[in-house]
This record gives C-alpha cells, sequence and structure tokens, in this order.
C-alpha cells in the first residue's frame, strides 16, 4: 500500500510541471491573441514599428528580438574565454586545493548576486569607461549590456563546467598519464570528451539566464525602439520593452507586449531543444 502510495505521489507531481507550462503557454497566446489578429504573426513578428499614438497604433517585434539576440550571443563570446579556463582550474588543475576551494566559493558567491547589482554596477562603473574610450556617447548600447550581461553568467558556466570536469573517472585520466600524454593532451582528449555534452549544456543554460535576463539590460541596453545597426548602437530586448512599459501599457499594446513574452518563451525553448538534440547527438559519437 506504502509503495502504491508513494509511486501515486511520485505521478502526481511528475505531472505538475507539464501542467505549469502548459498553463502559461495558453495564458501567453490567450492574451497575445488580439496583437496577432491585428497585424498577423509573420508581420508582427518582422515589422520593426512600434507606435502606440491612439487611433495608430503599430506594433512590431523585431527591433527587441535583434536587440536580444545580439547582446546573448556577444554575452556568450565574451563569456566563454572567461569561465572555461576557470572550470579548468578549480575542476582539474587545483582540483582539491585550498585555492580552488576559495576560487570556487567566490564563483559560487558571484553567481548567486542578484542582476540589479550587476546592472547598478554597470551603471556607474562600466558604463562611464565605455563613454570616457569614446566607443558609444551614451555609455549605454548593446555592448554595454553584453558585456556585463557576459561578466553574470562567466560564473554560473563556470561553477556549472567545473562540476562536470570534476566527474570525469580518475582512471580514464590515470590511463592517459600512464601512456605518456601531457596534462594538455589529457583534457583535450579525456576531459572534454567526456564531459562535453555537460560543459555544453551548463553553456546553453547560461544562454537561457541572458536571453530573459531584464534589469540589467534595461538599465544598460539605452531603451530605443530600433533596430541596431552595430554593436555600439543603443536599443532593446525583450524583456526590457515589456519591464518598460507593461505598467502604463493597455488594450493592444498590452496584448502586443505579451505577445513579445510569447515569442522570448518560443525562442527560449527552441534553444533549448537544439542543445538537448546536440548534447544526445554528442553523447552517441
Amino acid at each position: 500500500m506504502n509503495d502504491k502510495l508513494f509511486r501515486i505521489i511520485l505521478i502526481l507531481t511528475a505531472c505538475i510541471m507539464p501542467l505549469v507550462c502548459g498553463g502559461i503557454l495558453y495564458a501567453l497566446v490567450t492574451d497575445a491573441y488580439d496583437a496577432f489578429y491585428n497585424f498577423g504573426f509573420f508581420n508582427f513578428l518582422f515589422s520593426s514599428q512600434w507606435s502606440y499614438t491612439e487611433g495608430n497604433e503599430i506594433y512590431g517585434a523585431l527591433p527587441f528580438i535583434v536587440g536580444t539576440l545580439m547582446t546573448t550571443a556577444l554575452a556568450l563570446f565574451f563569456c566563454i574565454p572567461f569561465s572555461l579556463p576557470v572550470a579548468l582550474f578549480v575542476g582539474e588543475y587545483f582540483k582539491g586545493t585550498r585555492i580552488a576551494a576559495v576560487l570556487s566559493t567566490v564563483t559560487d558567491l558571484l553567481a548567486g548576486i542578484p542582476s540589479i547589482i550587476y546592472g547598478l554596477w554597470g551603471f556607474f562603473t562600466l558604463r562611464p569607461i565605455i563613454m570616457a574610450l569614446d566607443i558609444s556617447p551614451q555609455g549605454s548600447s548593446i555592448l554595454t549590456a553584453s558585456l556585463v550581461l557576459a561578466i553574470m553568467i562567466v560564473p554560473y558556466a563556470a561553477s556549472l563546467s567545473a562540476e562536470f570536469i570534476k566527474m570525469v573517472p580518475s582512471d580514464m585520466k590515470e590511463g592517459a598519464y600512464s601512456l605518456g600524454a601531457t596534462r594538455f593532451e589529457v583534457i583535450r582528449k579525456v576531459v572534454f570528451p567526456v564531459a562535453g555534452s555537460g560543459i555544453f549544456s551548463s553553456y546553453i543554460l547560461a544562454i537561457g539566464r541572458a536571453l530573459g535576463e531584464t534589469m540589467t539590460v534595461t538599465m544598460l541596453i539605452g531603451n530605443t525602439n530600433q533596430i541596431p545597426d552595430s554593436i555600439t548602437a543603443t536599443g532593446n530586448s525583450m524583456a526590457s520593452i515589456i519591464a518598460n512599459q507593461f505598467g502604463e501599457a493597455d488594450g493592444l499594446r498590452l496584448s502586443s507586449l505579451i505577445a513579445i513574452g510569447l515569442i522570448l518563451f518560443l525562442i527560449t525553448a527552441v534553444i533549448n531543444m537544439i542543445g538537448k538534440i546536440m548534447i544526445k547527438r554528442a553523447r552517441i559519437s
């Protein structure tokens, strides 16, 4: 009887997540219907206009999709060269030492800092530096937001990657050393192939965090409703436009903001699906 009850509890608990996901998707689709009905799904998706003038309302999501993808891609580009060495330092080269324990603790601490703190740091520290170097006149830009996003996700990706690196069996590495392999060769031919799928998944999770980041991007991206023509231009992301305008929006404008939220939900889901497929292929090969 206890086993049956436990099994029922497990099944009910397991069903909660699909129900929550389905409920979120249903609510977004329902509330975004007016925007898609008035503008058409693809017109809304690829239109660059955003005007909430009464009687002449036109809304399109393209500037915010471009802004989101640009900031996320740049953040990942800046993140990998810093997070991977930290993961190797903690998980392989100095594994088990005091300095690795200290660095691991600091990395975990940085990963847990609220995003608003990073936003404040970027606004009062990095933004003036960008202005002083004359990279961006206002200091706020796609580049500024991406740099702070990268700093945010470096500890997150490094911490997760280090855990996967630590899980590589010692006997596999010792076998490679016994055959005369160098430390670099062991990492390249043993650690990366074994822990590669886990490391890759850590970056997929990091991308997920960067895609939906709100406050940091809102404070640093410039908040202009236009398609950025370079990384030093200002722009807006899907999360930042929702944060900026949701409180005062109603009617068709509110529906359009919710439609942007739905698109962000779908983009995140697609990226996660692609990541899982690539991880599965890597494991098979």
